[in-house]
């Protein structure tokens, strides 16, 4: 065999050259660019796996209705598989075990009318489902772990959806999951589902909770709502970082002007850019009264009217209040036309108290 001059052995050495700034530039946007594909090529060999399951666990929960198969349909597949692909961990009686209850718990879930249909295909409706694309965006043990714990569709779309957002490992899931993150993230109630089209409410509706926890204020025992919310964007950073991800900071107290000179201000404005929409959000320091639903809704009314562009999708509001009673807030959102959402703050923020003891006071007891 000849070998060329270029494929001769060698040792390969930095050549003297100088670090330009284009080089550095060059070199960590290569850098990037490696990074991204090597994400891309695990999301695709991990979505093709996870399809495989999906289907597995289909055609399984399929052929178990016909008596002919039995009930040692799942060994005989296992050791049939196994013997086609020797040493292959991924074609365990577990996990072919996991692959039907996977597909099984989402056709129970979809057969008792629990939405959203449509992401499982066209078929959803007749039983036989899609694997919707995100689930791609989540590892197999993750899937595992949330089919077994999750009590309802909403539930397990929550916390999938909450490990695509922020990486969450299968330990960090647990945890989670044990703090009943759920439960604590999913109270804040909503007419998105009548206000927004179907599908995407679902997945707006996580860019909400209740409570919300300002702890990081330092309010007086007694506070008004304008204290309420000079605090809340003296501390933006954490505001923001308690809101969740994605969402910026447009704007407070925004002058709004009718064509009457009838002048309005809504508390604060932001963005979430990862589903382009505008959010209005409303503070109040009492309960939640029906009049508030109402003035929501026309501040939602003029950001779309006068804020949203063609590539925003439908803004929404948030009302942030003291406490709320569930049926005064879906009485009052029947007359609501915009999407709008009411959640609760934690009241531990109190920590000044009003009546300390004055200077001259405190000199006396000295």
């Amino acid at each position: 065999m000849t070998h060329s001059r270029d494929n001769k052995p060698m040792f390969v050495n930095r050549e003297p050259a100088e670090m330009t700034a284009e080089y550095k530039s060059w070199l960590s946007e290569l850098k990037q660019r490696y990074r991204r594909a090597q994400v891309k090529a695990v999301v695709k060999v991990n979505g093709e796996m996870l399809n495989f399951y999906w289907e597995l666990g289909r055609d399984i929960c399929c052929m178990s209705k016909s008596a002919k198969y039995g009930d040692g349909l799942l060994k005989n597949i296992t050791l049939d598989l196994q013997a086609a692909f020797p040493g292959d961990t991924g074609l365990s009686l577990s996990n072919i075990k996991s692959a039907r209850r996977w597909y099984k718990t989402y056709s129970q879930w979809i057969t008792k009318g629990q939405q959203p249909v449509d992401f499982f295909g066209p078929n959803a409706e007749d039983g036989l489902l899609t694997m919707p694309y995100f689930f791609a965006n989540v590892p197999w043990g993750q899937h595992i772990f949330i089919t077994a714990k999750a009590k309802s569709l909403h539930e397990a779309l929550f916390y999938l959806s909450q490990v695509c957002e922020h990486g969450w490992s299968r330990s960090e899931l647990e945890y989670y999951y044990s703090e009943d993150y759920y439960r604590k993230h999913s109270s804040a109630i909503t007419n998105f589902d009548k206000r927004l089209p179907e599908g995407e409410s679902e997945l707006v509706k996580q860019m909400l909770k209740s409570p919300y926890n300002f702890e990081f204020l330092q309010m007086p025992v007694s506070y008004t709502e304008r204290d309420f919310e000079n605090e809340l964007v003296k501390h933006i950073t954490e505001f923001l970082l308690e809101l969740g991800k994605g969402f910026s900071f447009v704007g407070r107290q925004m002058q709004l002007v009718m064509p009457n000179g009838a002048t309005y201000y809504p508390d604060l404005i932001f963005y979430h850019i990862p589903t382009h929409r505008y959010v209005v959000c409303e503070l109040k320091v009492v309960p939640f009264e029906p009049e508030f639903a109402g003035k929501l809704n026309f501040y939602v009314s003029a950001v779309d009217h006068l804020l949203r562009g063609k590539e925003d999708n439908q803004t929404i509001g948030l009302l942030i209040c003291r406490s709320k009673d569930d049926t005064i807030v879906e009485w009052s959102f029947e007359a609501i036309e915009r999407p709008i959402g009411v959640a609760e703050y934690e009241k531990e923020i109190k920590q000044l108290i009003d009546n300390l003891p004055t200077s001259e006071q405190i000199k006396k007891i000295i």
